[in-house]
């Protein structure tokens, strides 16, 4: 791993690439959450013989996982860099992957829960590259580093669902083993990239630009707010596209649904996540971040609706492709309101808080719908996004009238 291309000359074009090779591996690292989503839920169903409730214990081990990975990630990347750091995330994705094979062919629904809290360690780590490209990048360019970032997702969204598709008869007949043994080749791939990476050490940054000693405490940084306040809407807009993906599947099989017809809407949902992200960055820079996160926030209510209005499948189907639109314009515009909240020598402090409190709630709402779809019902969980998101939207209203109120007083 010991590339040395050309190293750009200025500090845009340097963001530039880092932010292209972060994106072509989070095209790679990024197939673990479908198939964990995807798949984790009907796996556990599979195993369990008698209280169906818990088949989404796997996808909140996932959701823990990814909750205490981001602290994990947050230390080990100020110890070691950035680019060692990921590749370390990208080997306990692997590691999770082999244990949930194991568990599918050893009916093991404990292990299979403990693979993809390591398959979430990964995705911890791959969660962080939107703050490794947007740090490095100027203030005009951060919304669009960002974006570029979570348009390899539209790749993962693709290489994720088909391997769980294709190789998921692998070891028939025991099904959904051979989906978590296809990310690991996928994972080496995305570990080939990362070598590519050119992030300057904490050390060599901080003597360039003379940061590292006007860190504020932590505490003074997440009370101000802009920043509970993105914080809250990066929350909801998460934890409730997760609470609604995870039913989904498991909702859809109920009604009847094959597993490939629930693992295919996973797919058009991760597509539709990602899919803005070619044109979110720009939005944000033209319309102000406040106003994105607002609209995301309203498309994952009109999702609500369409899927409160019935179980045909152009229902599960139409509202996970909304549920990912209104994701990607709801979390990106918040994580681009969290990433001008901080220093930069608070980065990582700052970010382990951010990842590992929003992955804790996250992993609480994944196991929530397993729970809300087995006594309440898909209407039940579908219409907890109305309060749930409108409440957010009120407090981001609320607050952005304010600023624009200072800011024009200031004036």
């Amino acid at each position: 791993m010991s590339h040395n291309p050309a190293q750009p000359k200025d500090e845009l074009a340097l963001a530039k690439y880092n932010a292209a090779i972060l994106g072509a591996t989070v095209a790679f690292t990024g197939s673990m959450a479908p198939v964990a989503v995807a798949t984790g839920g009907l796996a556990g169903h599979y195993l369990l013989d008698e209280d169906k409730s818990w088949a989404t214990l796997p996808v909140m081990g996932f959701n823990v996982g990814t909750a205490l990975g981001a602290f994990l990630a947050a230390y080990l990347m100020r110890r070691v860099g950035r680019r060692t750091g990921f590749i370390a995330g990208a080997c306990l994705g692997m590691l999770g992957c082999a244990l949930a094979t194991l568990a599918l062919l050893n009916g093991l629904f404990v292990l299979l829960a403990l693979g993809l809290v390591f398959i979430g360690n990964g995705m911890a780590f791959s969660n962080q590259y939107r703050f490794a490209a947007a740090d490095g990048a100027p203030k005009a360019f951060k919304p669009q580093a960002i974006s570029w970032v979570a348009m390899g997702g539209i790749f993962a969204a693709v290489i994720g669902p088909q391997i769980a598709i294709q190789m998921g008869g692998f070891f028939d007949p025991i099904p959904f083993a051979g989906s978590f043994l296809g990310i690991i080749p996928v994972l080496l791939i995305g570990i080939f990239i990362l070598s590519f990476l050119r992030i300057p050490t904490e050390d060599k940054k901080q003597e360039q630009t003379g940061e590292g000693h006007d860190e504020r405490p932590l505490k003074e940084i997440v009370t101000q707010p802009r920043f509970m306040v993105a914080m809250m809407c990066g929350v909801v807009s998460f934890a409730m596209m997760t609470f609604m993906m995870t039913g989904t599947p498991i909702a859809m099989m109920i009604c009847g649904f094959s597993p490939d017809q629930s693992t295919l809407g996973i797919q058009w949902h991760v597509l539709a996540m990602y899919g803005p992200s070619f044109f979110t960055g720009k939005l944000i820079t033209r319309y102000g971040a406040d106003r994105i996160t607002a609209t995301g926030l309203v498309i994952m209510i009109i999702c609500a609706f369409i899927g409160f209005m019935g179980i045909e499948l152009w229902n599960f189907w139409l509202a996970l492709v909304l549920l990912g639109i209104g994701w990607n314009f709801g979390f990106i515009g918040a994580t681009s309101m969290v990433s001008v909240s901080y220093r930069p020598s608070e980065k990582n402090k700052v970010q382990g808080f951010h990842d590992g409190l929003l992955f804790s709630l996250v992993a609480l709402s994944s196991l929530a719908a397993g729970q809300v779809l087995n006594y309440w019902g898909w209407q039940v969980l579908t219409a907890i996004l109305w309060p749930v998101c409108g409440l957010a939207l009120i407090v981001l209203l609320v607050h952005s009238i304010k600023e624009r109120r200072l800011d024009a007083h200031a004036f």
